[in-house]
């Protein structure tokens, strides 16, 4: 009597039939175990690096005492509620301090940790100052020589997940790393200058406010172009499949594109042309746009890796050259 043995099809996440080469039925590569909580934290401690070097431009201003403030306040929120979100996804939380046993230039994830550590310091630093300046003039003094690294180190935190990702075996982070990182720092100076925005409204200062939408705006723009070349490397390896396709293209191109960057260009124009009150809510429409279209874009991103790592033909095509 012969034994079935049954061969384990596909997994479902495969938006397309694949009759070619297979590993015993298997995907390839195996898909991350990334989901929403990943993304949060991409899109937290972005927008928390981006302030910080916006505190450190606003600290040299004559009137930046408010965004200075601000921005060093939002960098602490976000270097302190993204990594206790992270640490909800590790498979065994209580271990988290054991990414700081080594420091390995040549790890992404070791120096990352380091990096997140760094800043997170940094940016306490930083805080302490606005929090205690008035009562003892050296939390004052301590806080302004911490921004310069704190800002340093915050560049890094807005681009160094693309890296992460890229750095991995899944064929859609590898294949174009330099526009992903790209695209991620320019999202992460959209997002924090589109809540600093907010806040600075908020507190009546409404002339820095429209500076911070301006500087949105152009980040924005600017994020567009590097998502067309991450999208166009990605075509020229046959990749780019999944960000085009299904749910996850759908959220690309609406939550991405469509809200994050055509939503505030629109409502920036309309604003400046009716005025008023109207005028005025506008570009508060725009940012809290710009903030959700920057994180739309990270989890599409996330989505589309783990797709593109259970479709068998972009391991082979990552892995060789293919004539399409």
């Amino acid at each position: 009597m012969s034994a079935r043995i049954e061969r384990p099809a596909l997994p479902p996440a495969v938006q397309q039939e694949w009759r070619g080469e297979t590993y015993h039925g298997r995907p390839v590569t195996k898909a991350s175990s990334f989901d929403w909580k990943v993304s949060f934290y991409i899109v937290a401690v972005g927008i928390a690096g981006a302030s910080q070097v916006i505190a450190a431009i606003a600290n040299r201003q004559p009137e930046g005492a408010g965004l200075t403030r601000r921005a060093r306040l939002l960098a602490l929120a976000g270097s302190a509620i993204g990594p206790l979100v992270l640490v909800q996804h590790l498979k065994t939380r209580s271990r988290w301090y054991n990414m700081l046993r080594i420091f390995r230039p040549t790890s992404p994830m070791s120096m990352g940790s380091w990096l997140l550590t760094l800043f997170g310091g940094l940016s306490a630093l930083t805080a302490m100052g606005e929090v205690l300046g008035r009562r003892w003039p050296f939390a004052r003094r301590v806080s302004d020589a911490a921004q310069l690294p704190a800002a340093v180190t915050g560049a890094g935190m807005g681009v160094y997940t693309a890296g992460l990702l890229a750095s991995t075996s899944t064929p859609l982070w590898a294949a174009a790393p330099a526009p992903l990182a790209a695209q991620f720092g320019t999202a992460s100076v959209a997002g924090a200058a589109s809540a600093l925005a907010l806040l600075q409204r908020a507190a009546g200062e409404v002339g820095s406010a429209r500076r911070l939408e301006t500087l949105a705006l152009l980040a924005g723009a600017a994020e567009l172009l590097a998502a067309g070349t991450t999208e166009k490397r990605l075509a020229d390896k046959g990749l780019d499949g999944p960000l085009r396709e299904g749910k996850t293209g759908a959220l690309n191109a609406t939550g991405g594109k469509a809200i994050g960057i055509a939503v505030p260009l629109v409502a920036h124009g309309i604003g400046r042309v009716i005025g008023g009150r109207a005028g005025a809510l506008l570009p508060e429409i725009a940012s809290f746009a710009m903030i959700l279209g920057g994180a739309a874009m990270r989890h599409a991103v996330l989505r589309a890796g783990n797709e593109s790592a259970c479709r068998p033909d972009h391991a082979f095509r990552s892995t060789q050259r293919v004539r399409r």
